[in-house]
């Protein structure tokens, strides 16, 4: 056993507010499944070391943050460069879909190309500390693929359980790193609940961000990243910042860095949160616009990151979400392959159909009056588009056929680019 970082100070539950020492536990005793835990830290500590000066010569990566982070200073880190992902200033996608100033955040630069790898780097890191040697995790495709990258890069093995429709992409990415690879006849919610089990039964560690307290706070470093990008230049921070949601745990992460920031005095406000769902997933959706206790649903949308019917982090991805006065919002498959088709040829950036469904959530927002025309915002791009190409197929159209002949190719041209 390692020791933990000294600025973690516990954890509490988010039901009933108990703190309970650092330890691997991920649920609170007295409240059952529906407390999931949350990491506390000493913030006056860490403000003290935590300093813009610090940061500058710290390097560009997540792990610049360590204070934040709930790992022992003593475990190796991973070798690979996880966070730390570029923001790109895209004026003519934000003409298109009618805002003052879009920023897009591309998540899919890293390792195995998600968000998720920040999220997972914690994971091993913890299996480490507690002194397991497997760990193991339920996803829709992204998080496993992570996780089995990860826990290649540090020597555990991984242990994965997929639904039957994760797309041959990321499955093919949890082989080739050597995972161990079950596909459950059934839903994320089956497989997630046999992970659980299995867990249990054979001492692996638990990867599952939906109820696992010290993966989120991984996720929170693009939430801490946005702040610290934005204090350099304390009028152009946004004023929304996007995310897709499917567990709620991103979200929740993003905004908790973000709050993080603003306490620390990096940023003097937080950005307001827009969390995008599926129409054919939006539990979290009908939870926070009704106020009652989420009601979980069927799932069933091409955005198979994002596809969850019962997610389990929801009330963290509430809680942020009204703390930032933000707002939810669900979108059409046919919005994200729209969204997929723009962000590609107004931005620059390949995404996932969940990848850019916030771009497909901003634009209605937009229309509906939620996002006002002179705002700006800043869309966290989670997955390359390279992750599901059936979809990317789907959206991008079909070639076209010409013989190697001059004379043809000219009569293509007139036929498809009539006004050239």
């Amino acid at each position: 056993m390692y020791t933990p970082t000294k600025f973690l100070k516990g954890l509490s539950c988010n039901l009933c507010g108990t703190e309970y020492p650092h330890g691997n536990v991920f649920t609170c005793p007295r409240c059952g499944m529906q407390g999931i835990l949350d990491a506390q830290f000493d913030y006056d500590a860490v403000g003290e070391v935590m300093t813009t000066a610090a940061l500058e010569s710290r390097p560009l990566n997540q792990w610049r943050y360590m204070e934040l982070l709930p790992v022992s200073p003593e475990v190796p880190l991973p070798h690979l460069q996880i966070g730390w992902t570029p923001v790109y200033d895209v004026p003519r996608l934000a003409r298109e879909i009618g805002i003052r100033k879009l920023y897009l955040k591309d998540d899919g630069r890293n390792p195995t190309s998600s968000f998720k790898d920040r999220a997972s780097s914690i994971g091993v890191l913890k299996a480490i500390e507690f002194g397991l040697d497997t760990i193991a995790c339920a996803s829709t495709g992204n998080a496993a693929s992570s996780l089995a990258g990860l826990a290649a890069a540090v020597g555990l093995k991984s242990v994965i359980f997929i639904p039957d429709r994760a797309p041959e992409p990321k499955v093919t990415q949890l082989l080739i790193f050597g995972a161990t690879v079950l596909k459950v006849h059934g839903t994320y919610e089956d497989a997630f609940d046999l992970c659980r089990a299995a867990c249990e039964k054979f001492g692996w560690y638990n990867r599952n961000s939906g109820t696992n307290p010290y993966l989120v706070e991984g996720k929170k470093t693009a939430g801490l990243e946005i702040g610290e990008y934005f204090s350099r230049d304390r009028g152009a921070l946004p004023d929304w910042v996007v995310v897709s949601v499917g567990d709620g745990c991103t979200v929740g992460g993003i905004g908790k860095g973000l709050q993080e920031m603003r306490q620390l005095g990096f940023i003097e406000r937080v950005p307001r949160l827009l969390g995008v769902q599926a129409e054919g997933a939006r539990p979290i959706v009908e939870a926070f616009h009704s106020g009652k206790d989420l009601v979980p649903s069927s799932s069933d949308t091409l955005a198979d990151s994002i596809a969850v019917g019962t997610p389990r982090n929801w009330r963290r991805a509430i809680k942020q979400i009204r703390a930032s006065c933000g707002e939810m919002i669900a979108v059409t498959d046919g919005e994200i392959l729209d969204a997929m088709r723009m962000t590609a040829r107004l931005g620059g950036i390949f995404g996932e159909p969940a990848g850019v469904a916030g771009v497909a959530g901003l634009r209605r927002a937009i229309r509906g009056g939620i996002v006002k025309p002179d705002e700006s915002a800043i869309v966290v791009i989670t997955g390359n588009g390279l992750k599901d190409i059936a979809s990317a197929k789907e959206a991008a159209g079909e070639a076209f056929i010409v013989e190697p002949s001059l004379d043809e190719l000219e009569m293509l041209l007139k036929k498809i680019q009539p006004c050239s």
